[in-house]
């Protein structure tokens, strides 16, 4: 029979000792979780994300191959790589634009994170054939007029849509520069967010130019089919980054109904609102929430939900980091929310195996939460560890007890602070709490280097890397 309880592998460990419930039969494990209010959510499976992007990209290089005319001449080599060049780079603005779009098929098939991380890998590799079509265009000018660099510039610029797509570059550069982790740390979230704003648009300019070009300009179908490309992508972001929110909140009329102290930090916060079935919100996702009150209004913060959709009432838990989410400690009832979502792919419908492990950090304990409420499994099925500092740091212990209770699910505090000699987190702590942990399903969630050393553990403990499911909202 399963229990809650092991023998501590270091005096940092505290067991938990709770009665154990009559044992039940084992629920099966179901290829999706319950439906709430109609079908499931369509998802987009990352591969297949993937692939049409690729296939995107061939499509828009063989477009420039049909148009193409071979020349040995050195200006027409400039030219040619020129016009490949920034074609990809118009092609691939579209790409980031749409990974960002935050739409639902894409956010839950794929994650946020993910999402997060693509967008900024390409986002550097866009930048770079930015930065090769400028100079590749600047050198087949010069080598065509017979003039040296400074003089091409020179008269470069006096062309309407060259002007256009120097603004879109230094915008672009301007992104790119802010985006790099040693600025990153030194400039406030809120500034970071305005600053990527500028990407749509350096995304008109960059516009603009593509017209005037001869690859684009010079064949009617190919001008159509390049604006309809951009119209549709600025209709998906102007629905999903406006519209959708704004019908949302008039729709759902979210309020806060409750402030809860759950720990010297942290808080929970109730929102409560009607017809809320229609978010088919799942267990594991998250919102973005805006708070109509001073200091939060113009800020959208990404939190999970700390326990699963009851009464039309959604609950987030926050911990106090910053000045925006200290001041969620202040918030009134009937202060009117705007959220945004549901996002995020860290739900049931990643499982693939019957046993399930849960591993939580600090305040990363709030989406597993939910699913340890809600996972289908029987006895010995869910396993829950949760790393924190001291008992502090423990945040819905009593919640977390009582679930493991009712459920026959095993949960370990692992205390300590993280530069103790003690790892818990090692390969064999790990094996030790749960011995066949290589069949497990593990469900991460906690600080970004609490969750960079767990994910290294757990492949090293023997999980596959496809069976880590895992979400930063470090960068959503």
């Amino acid at each position: 029979m399963p229990n809650v309880t092991t023998q501590p592998p270091h005096p940092l460990y505290t067991p938990l000792t709770v009665r154990v419930a009559a044992p039940v039969r084992p629920a099966a494990v179901p290829s999706a979780p319950p439906k709430r209010g109609g079908a499931a959510s369509p998802r987009l499976d990352p591969v297949r994300l993937r692939t049409a992007v690729v296939a995107g990209a061939g499509v828009v290089a063989l477009a420039w191959g049909l148009q193409a005319r071979p020349s040995a001449r050195l200006d027409a080599l400039f030219a040619s790589g020129a016009h490949l060049t920034g074609l990809l780079a118009g092609y691939g603005v579209l790409v980031m634009l749409l990974l960002m779009a935050r739409i639902p098929a894409v956010e839950h098939g794929v994650g946020a994170d993910r999402l997060a991380r693509w967008h900024a890998r390409g986002g550097r590799h866009v930048l770079g054939l930015v930065g090769a079509h400028g100079a590749l265009a600047l050198c087949g000018y010069a080598a065509h007029t017979g003039t040296d660099l400074v003089t091409a510039t020179g008269r470069l610029l006096g062309y309407p849509w060259i002007a256009a797509a120097c603004a879109g570059t230094v915008l672009f550069v301007a992104v790119g520069v802010s985006s790099a982790p040693a600025v990153r740390r030194r400039v406030r979230h809120e500034t970071w967010r305005r600053l990527h704003l500028l990407s749509h648009l350096a995304a008109a300019f960059g516009f603009v130019h593509q017209l005037a070009g001869p690859d684009v300009a010079g064949n009617l179908l190919t001008v159509w089919l390049w604006s309809m490309a951009h119209a549709s992508v600025a209709v998906v972001l102007l629905w999903y980054r406006i519209v959708v929110p704004l019908r949302q909140a008039f729709r759902h009329d979210l309020r806060v109904v409750g402030v809860v102290d759950e720990a010297p930090d942290t808080v929970s916060v109730l929102v409560r609102g009607t017809g809320l079935a229609e978010l088919r919100a799942e267990p594991g996702q998250f919102f973005r929430w805006r708070f109509l009150r001073p200091g939060l209004r113009f800020t959208a913060l990404p939190f999970s939900l700390s326990a699963p959709v009851h009464d039309d009432t959604l609950r987030i838990t926050v911990k106090a980091l910053g000045d925006h989410t200290r001041r969620i400690r202040r918030l009134r009832p009937g202060t009117r929310v705007v959220a945004t979502g549901p996002f995020g792919a860290l739900t049931a419908h990643r499982r693939t195996r019957r046993k399930v492990l849960l591993l939580a950090g600090g305040v990363g304990i709030t989406p597993l939460r939910a699913l340890f409420e809600t996972l289908p499994g029987g006895p010995g099925d869910l396993t829950l560890l949760y790393r924190a500092s001291d008992t502090t740091g423990l945040v819905l212990r009593e919640e977390l007890e009582a679930i493991a209770r009712e459920r026959q699910a095993a949960l370990h505090y692992l205390l300590g602070p993280s530069d103790d000699v003690f790892d818990p987190l090692a390969p064999r702590a790990l094996r030790g709490l749960v011995p066949d942990l290589a069949a497990h399903d593990v469900y991460l969630c906690g600080p970004p280097g609490m969750a960079r050393a767990a994910t290294a553990s757990l492949i090293r403990a023997g999980v596959p890397a496809g069976r880590i499911h895992s979400e930063d909202f470090h960068d959503v």
